[in-house]
């Protein structure tokens, strides 16, 4: 089957390699030093599901029109791929790997002929350098589209996808789609300290940041109606007592995340981009918490705090100690 992927960074890189692996003829697109080693060397694998070397064509954009895509840019760029490789999208099936709340109502809006989906993918991948990618934990992508059963386009999607990596379509998609957001709370801290996921929750002070944003984020979405999905270990009536627990107890919640990323550190999308000198996906994600709870008509001051901190960082280059961003946080936690 013909199959583009759009962005090849961590989690399309991986899309990529392993549906090329499995017999796919795959097109992808990037830029940059990631354009020319893909052409040189080809698209390399490793980590937990094994090594792979992906020869695949690669350009700026789409050459040739696929039968099946995957847009796997960050969040803050995907309306601007879409639109470079909208010629050759328009009418085919159109699957949305992205974190946060808005990408999938945006392609749908840029592609009205095409039967767009979502894809959440919890699988962890670091992009090590120029065309290398690596699994650093094996997980589960889900795909599918508003509150009720999957389209056909997901079931189909994630019949293709299936055969190369573990993929499932699923019911509630929306719903999936905050639980993600909630599950994402570990990508700001991170961020701003240069710490990898696991060293985040293992420091205390740290550790009481990420408890008191998830409760918050999990508050904003039930004020805006949500019933979230079931994901790693959370859903609708774990977060219901996660939100009313005292922050002693609701720390239960990032220990469990500890637990499945495993020994392999995990640095999260967001502190990859900062690495690499890019602009971070931080306002899709504690930016959409503060976004959500504007709409809900409440504040959301320790989400606004961390997304402020990010952009810092962004600025600085210079990554913020511990202790110093337990101090920043204080004010808002006690609030």
């Amino acid at each position: 089957m013909r199959i583009g992927v759009i962005g090849t960074g961590a989690i399309g890189g991986t899309i990529a390699a392993l549906l090329d692996r499995v017999g796919h003829l795959v097109e992808v697109t990037a830029r940059g030093e990631q354009l020319a080693a893909i052409r040189e060397s080809g698209l390399r694998l490793d980590g937990g599901w094994g090594v792979h070397t992906a020869r695949v064509a690669a350009a700026e954009t789409l050459q040739t029109r696929p039968e099946l895509v995957f847009v796997c840019t960050k969040a803050q760029d995907a309306a601007a791929a879409i639109r470079a490789n909208a010629g050759l999208l328009d009418g085919i099936p159109v699957v949305i790997v992205q974190n946060g709340l808005a990408g999938l109502r945006e392609a749908q809006a840029l592609l009205p002929g095409s039967d767009c989906v979502g894809a959440l993918a919890l699988y962890a991948a670091s992009y090590l350098s120029p065309g290398r990618v690596s699994v650093t934990t094996t997980a589960n992508t889900y795909l599918g589209a508003g509150d009720g059963p999957p389209p056909a386009a997901a079931l189909d999607a994630a019949r293709i996808l299936d055969a190369a990596m573990p993929a499932h379509a699923i019911d509630n998609f929306t719903g999936a789609q905050w639980t993600k957001l909630i599950v994402n709370q570990i990508n700001a801290l991170p961020a701003i300290t240069g710490l990898s996921a696991q060293e985040v929750i293992g420091d205390r002070r740290l550790r009481a940041v990420l408890t008191a944003s998830l409760q918050e984020a999990t508050r904003v979405g039930y004020a805006r109606g949500v019933h979230y999905g079931s994901l790693q270990g959370l859903d609708d009536r774990t977060l219901r007592v996660v939100a009313r627990a005292p922050r002693w107890a609701a720390q239960s919640v990032p220990l469990l995340m500890k637990r499945r990323m495993g020994a392999t550190p995990n640095p999260g999308s967001t502190l990859q981009s900062i690495r690499r000198g890019q602009l971070t996906e931080i306002d899709y994600l504690n930016g959409a918490v503060v976004d959500e709870a504007r709409a809900a008509g409440i504040g959301a001051p320790i989400n606004q705090g961390l997304t402020a901190l990010v952009h810092e960082v962004e600025r600085s280059g210079t990554f913020l100690a511990p202790a110093d961003v337990a101090d920043r946080m204080r004010p808002l936690l006690a609030a």
